[in-house]
């Protein structure tokens, strides 16, 4: 089974990687593939959206598991895994991560830690969608390193795409020193009111500056209080409101993800059969 693995992150907090990594991991399951989402970020977002009411009471969680890999224990796959109800996999995340991430600065290889585990779980799955902390440390640096590609979400506002230049610097180092055949899928605007010309403007102008070298998903998600909703209730969008605008992009955004990658491996089976 060739498995993706997609890095879900923008360092700027607020730009919907939770909801995105949620509503396109059950877009995906609706499509037919084995989908788990692992939640890097502390605060457990995602881990709340899928219904966990309170990570930091979880036994087992990515901080567990990263904390095996470091220690060399053996661990199975399925290992702190959970089944949700919407017929995808969770890898929980809670505040003890905070910890593994500060405690890397000590360890050998420390930007792989992560790469082990997603690379034994993998073969389990076709995608693996990882929730990326809002920063630019460790944390994402691992989830970069064992990722095939990055979705960046991005709120149409000027203060939410400025910060891009420095996650695409990351990206470059990451690419250059570790991981040469990690790629962009593409920046995802989020949170859009189409009414304003603002959100039109910086979309526009979005479009014209990294068009030429990035993909910009032809979907955007629209704003709407579903959304929090949604959250609120531990569901994705489709199992709270499968007819809202909002599930009708996510529906969107799965077909452009799937468009990608059926063009990648017919890319890879063109250059193996030369």
């Amino acid at each position: 089974m060739n498995c993706k693995v997609i890095a879900i992150e923008n360092q700027k907090g607020g730009t919907g990687k939770s909801t995105t990594a949620l509503n396109l991991g059950v877009g995906l399951k609706m499509h037919g593939k084995k989908v788990l989402l692992i939640d890097a970020d502390p605060q457990g977002s995602l881990s709340i959206s899928l219904g966990i009411k309170r990570p930091d009471e979880l036994d087992v969680s990515l901080a567990t598991l990263m904390g095996n890999v470091i220690d060399n224990n053996p661990f199975d796959d399925d290992f702190g895994i959970i089944h949700c109800d919407e017929g995808i996999d969770l890898m929980p995340c809670n505040v003890e991560l905070s910890g593994i991430e500060s405690y890397l600065f000590t360890v050998m290889s420390r930007e792989c830690i992560m790469r082990t585990y997603v690379n034994q779980v993998k073969k389990n799955y076709d995608y693996i969608l990882i929730d990326c902390t809002p920063s630019l440390g460790l944390l994402p640096i691992n989830a970069f390193v064992a990722a095939d590609s990055i979705i960046v979400p991005s709120q149409p506002r000027i203060l939410s795409t400025k910060g891009l230049d420095l996650l695409l610097r990351t990206y470059s180092q990451v690419k250059r020193g570790i991981n040469p055949d990690l790629k962009i899928d593409g920046i995802l605007f989020t949170m859009v009111d189409a009414r304003t010309v603002n959100d039109r403007s910086v979309i526009e102008s979005m479009r014209e500056t990294f068009g030429m070298k990035i993909n910009v998903f032809d979907t955007f998600i629209p704003t709407s209080v579903r959304v929090t909703e949604a959250n609120m209730e531990g569901k994705s969008i489709f199992a709270y409101d499968n007819r809202c605008k909002v599930a009708d992009a996510y529906r969107n955004l799965t077909k452009e993800v799937l468009d990608i990658a059926a063009r990648e491996k017919a890319r890879l089976r063109n250059d193996g059969s030369r």
